[in-house]
């Protein structure tokens, strides 16, 4: 009976989270384009099938992810091995994005539309095994107490030298492969991994030492996939072939009762080396059996239900009509309503992330007081919109993703050297967590409508790279904030001071 108004709370609360996003597609459908699309039932069902989806993926996080990470974390914390602590990071980190569904389709996209230069195993093998190994780094980081602003400094600055090197075929494809590693399976529990051991650790703080781990893995992807550009391709540019359309609209009309269970089977195959990873290290390495297995099982199906449903519901409700309005926007020739668009559309995806969401509610709890997790949702929102929006821009006037890159992540990193401690880790987690499963398939799908449309636009080049907008402007957004609040709080600090000091000479006289 718990579980069942548990869940009915969480419907009610993702119902609320969807509401931005048909308000935004109504208000263009009904008052820009003037047309009522003839899907508008599809959508309809499709947006309650992703609403409840989002309550089972929720209600499985509590159950499973969450209490299982933090248990692992606690018990390696209590045996004291660093080596198998390092080792249980990196594992969670491989086995949680080799099989990563978004990855997986990127990395085909991009080996289709580079003509077999980038290879697509390859780029996925690349991928896992640096966020494995970033896992394993922040592991080690949140053991030995290390400010987390000096790893993510002096990495973005590697980032910008690499980016300065890196043709630019790869540029989007490298920022986007970095935001795709972090999904709403992925993020819960790496995230769940550092606020558990940074809670088991004494002298650690949850907030300060607990969070890191997913910036780290969306930044070291950025990295390595560029120096893997820097290898496979020539000064010759590859001509975009196209396949990178046709394979995303064979994606969005795949149907029938042989597709769903397939598609069924994929969400299993998505969490299962998670699960074989839980598994080895609780009964192989610590040798003892999970608290209330039935729980974390019972987790765990709702988990890979809740996903499918979330997916299916995006194809049915989301995909095409996004599709539609994004090539009808293009036809009007007004480039403002594509402005417009690409800002309210970020804005609303955003706020109806489920790993927001979540990450959100663990910021809160580990902040006992300090933060409100429907102010970091609402701040994280405004970023990733301004960040779509200034990503919409260089794509319609052809300027060069190097410039744009290197200016973003400038501002990142002299901000860092601003920003209150306790915020820094959260800010860049917050730029991870927002290229998740709503966001990353309505993004990508307008800047490639957007490149494939404006002429002498370059899929490969231009098509890619809205993602890594959408990661980095968060970023920008939380710190601002932070800045701004601690000088409010310091100045109201500063003037209670004065106020004080001043009655006690009135009292003395």
């Amino acid at each position: 009976m718990g579980y069942v108004k548990e869940f009915s709370h969480a419907l009610v609360h993702a119902f609320k989270n969807l509401l931005p996003i048909v308000v935004v597609v109504l208000v263009f459908q009904l008052l820009v384009l003037r047309e009522v699309p003839d899907n508008s039932l599809s959508m309809a069902i499709g947006l309650g099938i992703v609403a409840i989806g989002v309550a089972l993926f929720l209600q499985g996080l509590e159950l499973s992810i969450f209490p299982v990470g933090k248990s692992l974390s606690n018990q390696f914390a209590k045996k004291g091995s660093v080596p198998i602590l390092l080792a249980f990071g990196f594992a969670i980190g491989f086995s949680a994005v080799v099989a990563e569904p978004a990855l997986i389709a990127v990395a085909q996209q991009a080996q289709e539309i580079s003509d077999g230069r980038i290879d697509a195993l390859t780029l996925r093998l690349i991928v896992a095994l640096s966020v494995g190994l970033v896992v394993a780094l922040g592991v080690f980081r949140t053991i030995f107490g290390y400010p987390l602003q000096w790893f993510m400094i002096i990495g973005y600055i590697i980032v910008v030298i690499v980016t300065y090197f890196a043709p630019e075929e790869i540029i989007g494809l490298a920022y986007d492969s970095g935001g795709v590693t972090t999904n709403i399976v992925t993020v819960p529990l790496i995230a769940a991994l550092g606020i558990g051991l940074a809670a088991s650790i004494r002298g650690r703080n949850p907030l300060i030492d607990g969070f890191g781990l997913v910036a780290l893995a969306v930044m070291v992807p950025m990295i390595s996939v560029q120096v893997y550009g820097i290898i496979v391709f020539s000064g010759a540019q590859p001509e975009a072939s196209g396949e990178l359309i046709a394979l995303a609209a064979t994606d969005e009309v795949r149907g029938g009762v042989l597709a769903a269970f397939m598609e069924l089977a994929e969400m299993f195959r998505d969490v299962l080396p998670i699960i074989l990873t839980i598994v080895f290290f609780q009964y192989i390495i610590l040798k003892r059996p999970l608290v209330n297995p039935r729980k974390v099982i019972l987790g765990f199906l709702l988990v890979i239900f809740g996903l499918y449903a979330f997916v299916v519901g995006l194809k049915m409700g989301l995909f095409p009509i996004g599709s539609s309005m994004a090539e009808q926007l293009i036809q009007r020739d007004n480039y403002l309503y594509i402005y417009a668009f690409a800002f309210l559309i970020g804005f609303a995806t955003t706020m109806a992330e489920p790993a927001l969401i979540a990450v959100g509610k663990q910021a809160e709890e580990a902040a006992a007081g300090k933060l409100n997790g429907n102010a970091i949702r609402i701040l994280v929102a405004i970023g990733v919109a301004i960040g779509i929006g200034i990503g919409v821009h260089r794509i319609i006037v052809g300027g060069s993703m190097h410039q744009y890159v290197i200016g973003g992540y400038t501002i990142v990193i002299i901000l860092t050297f601003l920003a209150p401690k306790y915020i820094i880790a959260l800010a860049y987690d917050l730029g991870g967590v927002t290229t998740s499963e709503v966001t990353v398939p309505l993004v990508t799908a307008l800047g490639i409508g957007l490149a494939t449309h404006i002429e002498d636009r370059n899929v490969l080049i231009d098509g890619f790279g809205l993602i890594a907008f959408a990661s980095i402007f968060p970023i920008v957004t939380v710190m601002i904030y932070a800045i701004v609040m601690q000088w409010l709080t310091d100045r109201r600090a500063k003037a209670d001071a004065e106020t004080k000091t001043g009655s006690e000479i009135q009292n003395t006289q």
